[in-house]
């Protein structure tokens, strides 16, 4: 097991939530102090459009073993852009929901996911921190966590970290590819190389980067360099993605900004799968396998519904992809 050097990382969770979502958020809070953080207590951070009242800040409080803070964003975080066309945008919704594609003719997921896609890292009360874990009310944790995974982050000098991996719903981005490869053709200094060894781009595109092959990770949960989301190169794409609209004429989800983000600039080195990690957001888990590695102590789930297996996941390809196996992304030696 990874020890720990004895203090804490520059770390803390992040929560994008709203005050009707306590219940559900005290119940995900208590599972990670639980299972992870009552040996660590990092810091967790709170979002919302609108102020948190002082019954949320007192009850999620009480079960952090970690400092708490809580903070709002204007309209220059969660809102529209002065390039939109805010009829258009209208119209888009309309006829996304006509259509049944999900949260086709919501507003404010949309508003989430730009948020999510380029804004919350740049949050002043994430300033003076180097990784984030996202966490989101109605999630579970149903493994312990016994090793630190910021300290992982940084001895292994990884960027971004996942559980879960899915395709994406195709009608919610019809032109995001066409869009990631201008971003690539006019800043190719971003880009590692797809003939590198250590090139991502394989495991979100089945054609050499002609096309996209909906793969993302889940980014209900993950965990990341908030460096890197800060850098030029990031910036830069988000801006690039922004400029084009996609996030309001069409459905574009912060998972595959965020994940061909990574496959696209990411080394595979800088990649990491918390297999480990017991993680259940409605309607998928991840559940690690290993018979002898799965005391009941130690985990809740159910290894057989683990969704790493499923035809529709993309973990799979990720194994082909990084010539790895499971049980090589295993962390803790458990006895």
């Amino acid at each position: 097991m990874l020890q720990s050097n004895g203090t804490r990382e520059n770390a803390a969770f992040v929560v994008l939530v709203r005050n009707n979502d306590l219940d559900s958020m005290r119940t995900t809070m208590r599972q990670l102090e639980d299972r992870f953080n009552r040996k660590f207590g990092y810091p967790w951070i709170f979002l919302n459009d609108e102020p948190f009242d002082d019954k949320f800040k007192a009850y999620t409080s009480g079960i952090a073993s970690g400092e708490t803070f809580y903070g709002t964003f204007d309209h220059t975080m969660w809102g529209y852009p002065d390039f939109i066309d805010q009829e258009k945008a209208r119209q888009c919704r309309e006829d996304m929901a006509a259509k049944n594609i999900i949260y086709g003719g919501s507003e404010s997921y949309r508003h989430m996911c730009r948020f999510q896609s380029g804004f919350f890292f740049r949050h002043p009360l994430l300033d003076s921190y180097d990784y984030y874990w996202r966490v989101e009310p109605h999630v579970s944790f149903t493994c312990d966590i016994d090793y630190d995974p910021f300290l992982l982050m940084r001895e292994r000098d990884l960027k971004y970290g996942w559980t879960i991996s899915i395709k994406e719903y195709v009608e919610t981005i019809p032109t995001l590819w066409d869009t990631v490869k201008d971003f690539m053709k006019e800043h190719p200094e971003h880009i590692v190389p797809k003939n590198d060894p250590e090139s991502l781009m394989s495991w979100v595109s089945n054609d050499g980067g002609d096309s996209y092959n909906l793969c993302h990770f889940w980014s209900n949960f993950e965990i990341g360099s908030l460096k890197w989301l800060r850098s030029k190169a990031y910036m830069d794409y988000f801006n690039h993605l922004d400029r084009a609209g996609g996030f309001f004429y069409e459905r574009w989800g912060d998972a595959p900004v965020h994940s061909i983000a990574a496959a696209i600039m990411l080394k595979k080195s800088e990649v990491h799968w918390f297999y480990d990690m017991g993680y259940f957001h409605n309607p998928w888990s991840q559940c690690p396998r290993e018979p002898s590695w799965m005391p009941e102590e130690k985990c809740s789930c159910n290894p057989d519904e683990s969704f790493d297996e499923h035809w529709y996941s993309c973990t799979p390809d990720w194994l082909k992809v990084t010539k790895t196996r499971r049980t090589d992304w295993l962390i803790t030696q458990r006895g």
